[in-house]
């Protein structure tokens, strides 16, 4: 119950600090910018990771979850009761800002610039890559420390950086579930629903290639190392 409160303030937090970030910025004209709104899903995401790292491993996104269960580092157990509870941070913290800025049509939902099939594999490519650093910077199915948080933040902050004009940038499903529910946007949904989960899969292969023993083993032999 403690890892499903922790994952549900997590998300909340993700959610209303880097949706909020892209509506306030709508709603100052501005003033935050495109590399604000980067910075601020990085930086909130480092400060979730040490702020719940060490109770749930601030997984705060679906795909990340389902890539520590492909990598078998999470029993399949708790997977759903994480998937749950991260959307329904993400909810919560859409909702609030509903109620915040009523006049906000898309409340920081993800949309693709371009076709659905570049966004979709560019929301793929980011995951991957994002997965395959918390792979190699996580204990077991925790992201925590100081090497962890900064370096998962930084990935979400380049990838929203240079990758976000173009397909949102989201890598994670409740992330974009969450605004596109409450504005009534759910048109390119699947896009930020399917292509995370299949690049921080994917990311898990990658690891067994290069870290073939360390990366993806049960959760048993990895507390028994």
């Amino acid at each position: 119950m403690k890892k499903c409160v922790a994952e549900i303030l997590g998300t909340f937090g993700l959610v209303f600090a880097g949706t909020g970030a892209i509506i306030i910025d709508q709603a100052s004209h501005g003033a935050i910018t495109h590399v604000g709104v980067a910075l601020t899903f990085g930086l909130v995401v480092l400060a979730m990771i040490y702020t719940f790292g060490d109770l749930s491993g601030a997984h705060l996104n679906p795909a990340v979850t389902l890539g520590f269960w492909a990598a078998r580092r999470l029993p399949a157990a708790q997977v759903l009761p994480y998937i749950i509870s991260q959307f329904i941070g993400a909810i919560l913290a859409s909702a609030l800002l509903r109620l915040l800025f009523p006049e906000n049509i898309l409340l920081g939902a993800t949309l693709p610039a371009g076709s659905e099939m570049q966004s979709f594999i560019l929301e793929a490519v980011l995951t991957f890559f994002l997965m395959l650093t918390i792979l190699n910077v996580s204990t077991g199915a925790q992201e925590k420390g100081i090497t962890a948080g900064i370096a998962i933040g930084a990935v979400i902050a380049l990838e929203a950086m240079f990758a976000g004009p173009i397909c949102g940038a989201s890598m994670n499903p409740a992330r974009s579930f969450a605004p596109a529910l409450i504005s009534g946007h759910l048109e390119h949904l699947w896009i930020y629903l399917t292509a995370p989960p299949l690049g921080a899969c994917a990311a898990m292969f990658a690891c067994r290639c290069v870290r073939e023993k360390g990366c993806c083993q049960s959760p048993a032999k990895e507390m028994t190392a």
